[in-house]
């Protein structure tokens, strides 16, 4: 039994973001609770037809801006979900939230019926660069928020920040970090500012952070991130000793997970390994919520040439040792077919390998791109 998890998404926001590249659509007066969450239900229903499933690990309840949404809905959306799925003993629930004031009231409530992680947008503490990224919150609003969040009892908490922003000086980005830190995060999501196709930012390009001011930025913050007890675990993720995402965990370490809502996206393996499948759901709402059309408009067997790839994309982003075995107990092939461009990663000195795990170098770290690229299809 692979593990399994669940992803739901919530496509709404107050106001897109320029940067922003995730589906999420500026919400209407007066949003469709209701309607969506009856229509994500019965979205997992009839994937439940295709892919028979019975334990959950995780819950990840993503967007746009879940924090929109009442306490109420997610209720009985949980509630309906633990009626067709089981919940495992210890099962980890996050929701996605911004610091919103509006969005805060709601921390208790959320926290009252069963999430127990919270992550939370930050991406700045400076009031200048929230506004140059076009956030809808400001700095009082982002300390309050986590201060919120410890009062009503959530003791497992991440903090989404950004460096290389817009005009951001070395000392201001780290000043940023340092300031996250001293909120004690279980969890940090620290990543560099792309400029992604499709956004605002993309056509109308900013000044961001230099090349070589970004090393030293990374150079700096990783160090102080090891000390506030803080490991690298993934590329862009750090946390407290047993604190990791699980949720995130399973997808780099390519087991299942359901898809519901508009534009997700599953990985769902079939009974007795006959087909690996990669599902998509319709991504305007208007599309997902209209009775006429099928929740799903993607539905796609992964090849097996593509299979070493996808386990390897996802593998790689991690830092810790990948077991041999666990090729074979995720893809279903023999181990054999992937080590002959292991061999090839480790001549370049992009990972180690031994009898029983391989690990990605310091070096193979810094190329990640090129580690990847190996593996893939008739590379």
């Amino acid at each position: 039994m692979l593990p399994l998890s669940l992803y739901i998404h919530i496509p709404w926001c107050i106001r897109k973001c320029p940067y922003c590249d995730f589906n999420s659509h500026k919400s209407p007066d007066i949003l469709p609770e209701d309607e969506y969450i009856n229509a994500l239900i019965a979205d997992l229903k009839t994937d439940l037809l295709a892919f028979p499933k019975k334990n959950l690990e995780s819950i990840f309840i993503g967007g746009g801006t879940p924090s929109l949404f009442l306490a109420s809905s997610f209720d009985k959306l949980l509630n309906e979900i633990n009626k067709l799925l089981n919940f495992a003993d210890n099962i980890e629930i996050t929701l996605e939230a911004n610091p919103g004031t509006v969005e805060q009231k709601r921390f208790s409530d959320y926290r009252a019926l069963g999430i127990n992680r919270l992550s939370l947008g930050i991406q700045s503490f400076d009031a200048n660069k929230l506004k140059a990224l076009g956030r809808i919150h400001n700095d009082d609003d982002a300390h309050c928020a986590i201060k919120t969040a410890r009062k009503v009892g959530f003791d497992n908490l991440n903090i989404d920040l950004m460096h290389s922003l817009p005009n951001q000086t070395i000392s201001e980005a780290i000043n940023d970090l340092r300031t996250g830190l001293n909120h004690e995060p279980e969890h940090l999501s620290w990543y560099q500012l792309t400029l992604e196709p499709n956004t605002v930012f993309y056509k109308k390009r900013p000044t961001l952070t230099s090349e070589d001011d970004t090393i030293l930025i990374e150079e700096e913050g990783f160090d102080l991130l090891q000390n506030h007890n803080l490991t690298r675990y993934e590329i862009s993720a750090f946390a407290k000793e047993g604190r990791h995402s699980r949720h995130n965990l399973n997808y780099w370490l390519f087991g299942d997970y359901f898809g519901i809502g508009a534009g997700a996206h599953g990985k769902l393996t079939t009974n007795s390994f006959k087909a690996i499948n990669r599902t998509r759901k319709h991504k305007q709402p208007r599309d997902y919520l209209n009775k006429d059309k099928s929740f799903l408009c993607g539905n796609d067997k992964i090849a097996s040439d593509e299979l070493i790839f996808e386990f390897m994309l996802n593998t790689t982003r991690l830092q810790q040792p990948i077991n041999n075995n666990l090729f074979f107990e995720r893809t279903n092939l023999k181990f054999e077919d992937l080590l002959q461009k292991l061999h090839i990663a480790q001549t370049k000195k992009l990972i180690t390998i031994n009898e029983s795990y391989w690990q990605v170098t310091s070096l193979g770290r810094q190329f990640t791109n090129d580690l990847q690229e190996i593996f893939l299809p008739n590379n």
